[in-house]
């Protein structure tokens, strides 16, 4: 059973490297794939050097397209997803995200951030199913292409997809695990428009799903 970790990466060099340094070295993990998603910073020179896959898209297409793109240039029987910018990522947290798939006891698992910092903490306990780490079965995938999804909409079409096909889910505490807050990352302006626009995304792809699905 091979496995693969896809991570969607659009002006990470700060801290991309800190996530692959983890994954490289493990062997459960077949393959790393860094989808470089249109990034004017040291993002792809970075994976590069790390001895990461990494495919690079020609302009920023946003996070969906990144990651459904990672999984259609691997055929491994399962995708592990992680976020670019996680600090205080470790083997455990890895292998905590993959044990219930692996071992066939879950389709999909969902990380929860526990003990990280407050604000990522609190966000996840009130949506933890828009939690960009998880690790899932490759016809999960698969079964996704007949529904909508859009941008920052991924994690949530998963979610409502897996209601949908009673696909086993289960949600896995990541402790001490964390990660960059977009204001911190963009400006505090250009920070929360693009929490806006992932929000939006959000509940576009909820308002569609519903109608299209149900």
């Amino acid at each position: 059973m091979s496995v693969v970790a896809i991570i969607p990466a659009y002006n990470e060099g700060k801290t991309i490297g800190d996530v692959l340094k983890v994954l490289m070295p493990m062997q459960i993990i077949d393959e790393v794939i860094v989808v470089n998603d249109g990034s004017s910073d040291n993002t792809a020179a970075v994976a590069r050097n790390c001895k990461a896959r990494v495919i690079d898209l020609p302009q920023n297409s946003g996070k969906s397209i990144a990651v459904l793109t990672g999984v259609k240039n691997t055929r491994a029987d399962i995708i592990l997803m992680l976020d670019a910018d996680l600090i205080g990522l470790t083997e455990l947290h890895v292998r905590k995200l993959l044990g219930p798939v692996c071992s066939g006891n879950a389709d999909m698992t969902i990380g929860i951030f526990k003990n990280g910092r407050g604000v990522t903490d609190l966000a996840q306990k009130i949506a933890p199913f828009l939690s960009g780490q998880r690790a899932l079965k490759r016809d999960v995938f698969d079964k996704l292409e007949k529904y909508p999804v859009k941008d920052y909409g991924l994690e949530i079409a998963l979610t409502l997809m897996a209601e949908k096909e009673n696909i086993k889910v289960r949600e896995v505490e990541l402790e001490n695990l964390t990660h960059v807050m977009k204001e911190e990352k963009r400006g505090l302006i250009a920070g929360f428009l693009s929490r806006v626009k992932m929000y939006w995304d959000i509940i576009f792809c909820v308002i569609k799903f519903r109608l299209e699905v149900f």
